[in-house]
């Protein structure tokens, strides 16, 4: 089994869930230095490759021993268009054109509810040709679309927010924080994937969004609660927050948070909701439960992966 941007999100999650049910049998690739190192050092059982995918490399002969994909790899954040280009559209193609020499049989990719979205932005756009690229590529395939994820090794989103809780005494709320929100527990997410590997359905699409539908200002604020943090909220107009958001940028090149997913976040829509649950065999996980092993059931919960 491949997994590409095994060093993220998902892919860290994943191998720990595949770990457990006994698949060991796994070929890890992602291009962050630290986020790999930090991949090998919890599991030097596994093959873990550092390589950007977006270039040709030796990392292609990996593909001759896998007979399933796991595409997980995304550029999630940036400021400029380049980077989400590389790693959602450039990487893609490599990562397809490796699977059909290597002969890989099921791909399982990791879309995003962002491709049904009325957002506009760089990462919309590339996720948008990623799937296309997946859907068209004659590989018996699988694609899932999940809203905004969360659970262990978060380094933004969620994850995010909880530490910037822990260390400072204000959090700022852009506007009245009433944007409705679907947030998907990665593990959830995780048991399904593993349920498409046993299942292997093919040429289809799911939409998997969160079950529990919240307000940002109230997930912020169970956020606050899971992580015990002494932070006040403060709500603060939209325009200031932007405008933070941008002075912040000038400073950090690869900010957490950009203006445009202030502008994604503001947009007032709801995914579909399907039952997932029922169609995967997954037992879905509350969403106070899960916000309270995300952050409380160290040892894992005390590792922050990079940007």
């Amino acid at each position: 089994m491949i997994i590409t941007g095994a060093a993220g999100l998902v892919g860290q999650n994943l191998i720990l869930r595949l770990k457990e049910g006994g698949i060991a049998a796994i070929t890890g690739i992602d291009k962050h230095p630290h986020n790999t190192g930090v991949l090998r050092a919890l599991h030097p059982d596994i093959d873990v490759i550092a390589a950007n995918l977006a270039e040709p490399g030796g990392w292609a002969q990996a593909f001759r021993a896998g007979d399933v994909l796991i595409l997980a790899h995304a550029q999630i954040g940036g400021q400029d268009e380049e980077p989400f280009l590389l790693n959602n559209v450039i990487a893609t193609r490599n990562v397809l054109d490796a699977a059909h020499a290597g002969g890989v049989a099921y791909i399982v990719h990791i879309s995003s509810s962002v491709v049904n979205s009325a957002a506009d932005d760089f990462y919309t756009r590339t996720k948008r040709q990623q799937e296309m690229m997946v859907a068209d590529c004659g590989i018996p395939h699988v694609i899932l679309r999940p809203t905004l994820m969360f659970g262990l090794f978060d380094r933004k989103h969620l994850g995010w927010l909880g530490r910037f809780m822990r260390r400072w005494p204000v959090f700022p709320l852009p506007g009245n924080g009433r944007f409705a929100r679907q947030p998907l527990y990665v593990k959830d997410f995780c048991a399904l994937i593993i349920e498409c590997l046993h299942r292997r359905p093919a040429g289809q699409s799911y939409n998997i969004s969160g079950l529990e539908v919240i307000d940002y200002a109230d997930l912020i604020r169970a956020i606050k609660r899971a992580t015990g943090a002494a932070t006040i909220v403060v709500p603060i107009p939209i325009w200031i927050f932007r405008l933070l958001l941008q002075t912040y940028a000038l400073i950090d090149k690869d900010p957490p948070f950009t203006s445009r997913q202030l502008a994604a976040l503001t947009i007032p829509e709801l995914f579909d909701v399907i039952d997932w649950p029922g169609l995967f065999g997954v037992q879905p996980t509350k969403l106070a439960t899960a916000l309270a092993e995300t952050f409380q059931s160290g040892p894992y919960a005390d590792i922050v992966l990079e940007f």
